[in-house]
Protein backbone atom coordinates (compact mmCIF):
# COMPACT_ATOMS: atom_id res chain seq x y z
CA UNK A 1 0.00 0.00 0.00
CA UNK A 2 1.57 3.37 -0.91
CA UNK A 3 1.89 6.34 1.40
CA UNK A 4 -0.63 8.05 -0.76
CA UNK A 5 -3.53 5.41 -0.63
CA UNK A 6 -2.76 5.24 3.15
CA UNK A 7 -3.34 9.02 3.50
CA UNK A 8 -6.34 8.62 1.62
CA UNK A 9 -8.08 5.91 3.67
CA UNK A 10 -7.33 7.50 7.07
CA UNK A 11 -8.79 10.28 6.52
CA UNK A 12 -11.40 8.87 5.32
CA UNK A 13 -12.02 7.06 8.38
CA UNK A 14 -10.82 10.10 10.49
CA UNK A 15 -13.65 11.84 8.54
CA UNK A 16 -16.66 9.38 9.21
CA UNK A 17 -15.44 8.83 12.71
CA UNK A 18 -15.33 12.74 13.64
CA UNK A 19 -18.40 13.06 11.79
CA UNK A 20 -20.52 10.20 13.59
CA UNK A 21 -19.56 11.72 16.79
CA UNK A 22 -20.09 15.65 15.53
CA UNK A 23 -22.26 15.16 12.58
CA UNK A 24 -21.48 16.23 9.12
CA UNK A 25 -21.49 20.13 10.18
CA UNK A 26 -19.58 20.41 13.23
CA UNK A 27 -16.39 18.95 11.68
CA UNK A 28 -14.19 20.93 9.64
CA UNK A 29 -11.48 20.03 6.98
CA UNK A 30 -8.77 21.07 9.11
CA UNK A 31 -9.91 19.20 12.06
CA UNK A 32 -10.24 15.61 9.80
CA UNK A 33 -6.96 16.75 8.73
CA UNK A 34 -4.81 17.21 12.06
CA UNK A 35 -6.97 14.16 13.84
CA UNK A 36 -5.49 12.16 10.52
CA UNK A 37 -1.73 12.93 10.83
CA UNK A 38 -1.61 15.23 7.51
CA UNK A 39 -1.73 18.48 6.47
CA UNK A 40 -5.11 20.29 5.47
CA UNK A 41 -3.72 20.54 2.21
CA UNK A 42 -3.23 16.85 2.01
CA UNK A 43 -6.43 16.28 2.39
CA UNK A 44 -7.84 18.92 -0.46
CA UNK A 45 -5.17 17.23 -3.00
CA UNK A 46 -6.39 13.84 -2.01
CA UNK A 47 -10.47 14.84 -2.07
CA UNK A 48 -10.88 18.14 -3.01
CA UNK A 49 -13.61 18.61 -0.20
CA UNK A 50 -15.05 17.34 2.48
CA UNK A 51 -18.24 16.17 0.62
CA UNK A 52 -15.82 15.00 -1.78
CA UNK A 53 -13.88 13.26 1.07
CA UNK A 54 -17.73 11.37 2.21
CA UNK A 55 -18.47 10.83 -1.40
CA UNK A 56 -15.50 8.54 -1.66
CA UNK A 57 -15.51 7.24 1.67
CA UNK A 58 -18.92 5.43 0.43
CA UNK A 59 -17.71 4.14 -2.48
CA UNK A 60 -14.61 2.70 -0.71
CA UNK A 61 -16.05 1.46 2.24
CA UNK A 62 -19.69 0.41 1.34
CA UNK A 63 -20.76 -3.29 0.37
CA UNK A 64 -21.42 -3.41 -3.66
CA UNK A 65 -17.94 -4.47 -4.32
CA UNK A 66 -17.67 -7.30 -1.28
CA UNK A 67 -21.28 -8.40 -2.85
CA UNK A 68 -20.44 -8.74 -6.28
CA UNK A 69 -17.77 -11.26 -5.52
CA UNK A 70 -19.33 -12.68 -3.12
CA UNK A 71 -22.38 -13.44 -5.85
CA UNK A 72 -19.62 -13.98 -8.13
CA UNK A 73 -17.32 -16.51 -6.50
CA UNK A 74 -19.00 -18.10 -3.47
CA UNK A 75 -22.39 -19.40 -4.70
CA UNK A 76 -23.42 -22.94 -3.88
CA UNK A 77 -26.67 -22.63 -5.79
CA UNK A 78 -28.07 -24.26 -2.53
CA UNK A 79 -30.62 -21.65 -1.11
CA UNK A 80 -30.22 -22.18 2.89
CA UNK A 81 -26.38 -22.09 2.07
CA UNK A 82 -26.76 -19.16 -0.12
CA UNK A 83 -29.30 -16.89 2.22
CA UNK A 84 -26.83 -17.82 5.20
CA UNK A 85 -23.53 -16.38 3.52
CA UNK A 86 -24.97 -13.70 1.91
CA UNK A 87 -27.10 -12.47 5.35
CA UNK A 88 -24.00 -12.95 7.52
CA UNK A 89 -21.98 -10.23 5.07
CA UNK A 90 -24.49 -8.17 4.56
CA UNK A 91 -24.85 -7.81 8.39
CA UNK A 92 -20.54 -7.71 8.70
CA UNK A 93 -20.08 -4.88 6.38
CA UNK A 94 -23.08 -3.45 7.83
CA UNK A 95 -21.82 -3.88 11.53
CA UNK A 96 -18.44 -2.30 9.78
CA UNK A 97 -20.14 0.89 8.46
CA UNK A 98 -22.35 1.31 11.58
CA UNK A 99 -20.51 5.08 11.65
CA UNK A 100 -21.18 5.84 8.08
CA UNK A 101 -24.54 4.24 8.30
CA UNK A 102 -25.44 7.12 11.11
CA UNK A 103 -23.39 9.53 9.34
CA UNK A 104 -25.62 9.25 6.30
CA UNK A 105 -29.27 9.24 8.69
CA UNK A 106 -28.69 11.87 11.14
CA UNK A 107 -27.12 14.71 8.33
CA UNK A 108 -30.52 16.28 6.84
CA UNK A 109 -27.79 18.27 4.52
CA UNK A 110 -26.53 15.38 2.97
CA UNK A 111 -30.17 14.09 0.86
CA UNK A 112 -28.15 14.16 -2.40
CA UNK A 113 -25.36 11.96 -1.09
CA UNK A 114 -27.90 9.65 0.53
CA UNK A 115 -29.26 9.34 -3.34
CA UNK A 116 -25.88 8.21 -4.29
CA UNK A 117 -25.41 5.69 -1.70
CA UNK A 118 -28.58 3.96 -3.18
CA UNK A 119 -26.48 2.72 -5.72
CA UNK A 120 -25.06 0.25 -3.36
CA UNK A 121 -28.73 -1.49 -2.36
CA UNK A 122 -29.66 -1.29 -6.34
CA UNK A 123 -26.91 -2.89 -7.19
CA UNK A 124 -27.44 -5.72 -4.48
CA UNK A 125 -31.24 -5.87 -5.59
CA UNK A 126 -30.18 -6.61 -9.10
CA UNK A 127 -27.81 -9.28 -7.85
CA UNK A 128 -30.19 -11.08 -5.74
CA UNK A 129 -32.74 -10.55 -8.32
CA UNK A 130 -30.59 -12.75 -11.07
CA UNK A 131 -29.83 -15.35 -8.08
CA UNK A 132 -33.63 -15.98 -7.50
CA UNK A 133 -33.88 -16.32 -11.46
CA UNK A 134 -31.41 -18.58 -11.78
CA UNK A 135 -32.68 -20.92 -8.38
CA UNK A 136 -36.13 -20.63 -10.78
CA UNK A 137 -34.50 -21.73 -13.91
CA UNK A 138 -33.10 -24.83 -11.69
CA UNK A 139 -36.59 -25.50 -10.27
CA UNK A 140 -35.02 -24.51 -6.94
CA UNK A 141 -37.08 -21.85 -5.32
CA UNK A 142 -40.76 -21.00 -6.61
CA UNK A 143 -42.02 -19.49 -9.80
CA UNK A 144 -42.94 -15.89 -8.36
CA UNK A 145 -41.54 -12.13 -8.66
CA UNK A 146 -37.83 -12.44 -8.49
CA UNK A 147 -37.19 -8.76 -7.45
CA UNK A 148 -40.57 -8.77 -4.85
CA UNK A 149 -38.15 -12.24 -3.41
CA UNK A 150 -35.18 -9.89 -3.60
CA UNK A 151 -36.93 -6.97 -2.06
CA UNK A 152 -38.02 -9.02 0.79
CA UNK A 153 -34.94 -10.56 1.46
CA UNK A 154 -32.99 -7.04 1.34
CA UNK A 155 -35.91 -5.36 3.73
CA UNK A 156 -35.76 -8.18 6.44
CA UNK A 157 -32.03 -7.54 6.82
CA UNK A 158 -31.93 -3.76 6.56
CA UNK A 159 -34.79 -3.52 9.34
CA UNK A 160 -32.84 -6.22 11.52
CA UNK A 161 -29.65 -4.05 11.21
CA UNK A 162 -31.60 -0.52 11.96
CA UNK A 163 -33.44 -2.29 14.57
CA UNK A 164 -29.65 -3.35 16.24
CA UNK A 165 -28.50 0.29 15.44
CA UNK A 166 -31.26 1.66 17.60
CA UNK A 167 -30.34 -0.97 20.92
CA UNK A 168 -32.33 -3.75 20.31
CA UNK A 169 -31.58 -5.59 23.11
CA UNK A 170 -34.12 -3.35 24.56
CA UNK A 171 -36.66 -4.61 23.38
CA UNK A 172 -35.76 -8.20 22.58
CA UNK A 173 -33.19 -11.11 24.00
CA UNK A 174 -33.07 -12.80 20.19
CA UNK A 175 -28.91 -12.71 19.23
CA UNK A 176 -28.05 -11.99 15.55
CA UNK A 177 -27.01 -15.46 15.00
CA UNK A 178 -31.04 -16.54 16.14
CA UNK A 179 -32.43 -14.14 14.15
CA UNK A 180 -30.25 -14.78 11.12
CA UNK A 181 -31.24 -18.93 11.68
CA UNK A 182 -34.85 -18.29 11.89
CA UNK A 183 -35.51 -15.62 8.91
CA UNK A 184 -33.31 -17.83 6.65
CA UNK A 185 -35.54 -20.92 7.90
CA UNK A 186 -38.44 -18.93 7.12
CA UNK A 187 -37.55 -17.80 4.01
CA UNK A 188 -36.27 -20.73 2.07
CA UNK A 189 -39.42 -22.63 4.00
CA UNK A 190 -41.86 -20.02 1.77
CA UNK A 191 -39.68 -20.51 -1.49
CA UNK A 192 -38.74 -23.78 -1.61
CA UNK A 193 -41.09 -26.18 -3.71
CA UNK A 194 -42.85 -29.16 -2.93
CA UNK A 195 -40.80 -31.63 -4.94
CA UNK A 196 -37.83 -30.17 -3.69
CA UNK A 197 -38.46 -30.13 -0.04
CA UNK A 198 -39.02 -34.08 -1.13
CA UNK A 199 -35.53 -34.85 -2.42
CA UNK A 200 -34.14 -33.24 1.17
CA UNK A 201 -35.61 -35.45 3.50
Amino acid sequence: MTESTTNRDRLMLTAIDLMAEKGYQGVTTKEIAAAAGVSEMTLFRQFGTKLQLLEQAIDRFHYAGEMEELFSTRLTWSLREDLLRITRAYHDIMDRNRKLVLVMLRSAELSDLRDRAQDHPRQLQQLLTAYFQEMQRQGKVKAIDSEAQAMAFMWMNYGAFISRLHNADLITAVSQEQFLQTSIALFVDALTPMNERIKER
